[in-house]
């Protein structure tokens, strides 16, 4: 999220464009935070050891990738974001 328009961020994402960047910094930024606070959610559960606020934030993940998936069009976002949500949350359940 920091990087996204420096040469490194670019490169780790295959963006040569340097407008496109500049122009896309704002997404990528709430892109980062969504994921940081992700992130932060699921080590708060593995500290906490409860299985609410994994199943809660697992469910984000779920929701995310049936968004991401609907307003891109892109059905691989499913596979790579939800299908793994949705196999946690079952397995948490179980």
């Amino acid at each position: 999220m920091f990087l996204w328009t420096k040469p490194k961020g670019r490169k780790a994402f295959g963006i040569r464009d340097e407008q496109f960047a500049e122009d896309t910094k704002t997404l990528a930024a709430n892109q980062g935070l969504y994921n940081g606070f992700l992130a932060a959610g699921f080590i708060w559960a593995l500290i906490s050891q409860k299985t609410d606020v994994a199943l809660f934030f697992a469910a984000c993940v779920f929701v995310a990738g049936l968004y991401g998936a609907y307003s891109t069009g892109k059905k691989k976002i499913l596979y790579i974001q939800s299908v793994p949500a949705l196999i946690t949350i079952i397995l948490l359940i179980l």
